[in-house]
């Protein structure tokens, strides 16, 4: 599978200096209680920036890193293509393989219309508002 996505020029914030794709993505972790994460991600999420929400995801997902929950916020995406569905995927096992909780927040239909379309609804755990994600344990 391939993906096109033009630049949108969009006056995001960056998620981390030194690259083309700083302008598409921006990423923002929260740490709301005691073993909870919150990743809220944002901008495009396409080839050429999935690497940085994959590195940041599995940071939070990894040994050491004291979480037990990881809610990944999604509304604020704007485009999410293929390689953004295999990241979430792979962030979906690795919580498995780590006993680590993944969950989405998430309603918008740009984000989910990609996930249903790809069969990959049932594989997550999805909640309409972070809040809600946060007290379903």
């Amino acid at each position: 599978m391939s993906e096109t996505r033009e630049n949108s020029g969009s006056a995001a914030a960056p998620a981390a200096p030194g690259g083309e794709a700083d302008d598409q993505i921006r990423l923002r972790l929260d740490r709301p209680a005691p073993g909870q994460a919150v990743l809220e991600v944002g901008g495009e999420v396409d080839m050429l920036t999935s690497p940085q929400l994959r590195v940041a995801a599995l940071e939070l997902l990894g040994s050491g890193a004291g979480v037990e929950l990881v809610v990944l916020a999604l509304d604020d995406i704007t485009f999410l293509g293929t390689s953004g569905l295999a990241v979430l995927i792979e962030l979906r096992d690795t919580a498995h393989e780590s006993g680590v909780e993944l969950r989405l927040a998430c309603t918008a239909r740009r984000v989910l219309r990609p996930l249903a379309i790809a069969g990959l609804v049932p594989l997550f755990d999805v909640h309409p508002t972070v809040e809600e994600a946060l007290a379903d344990t």
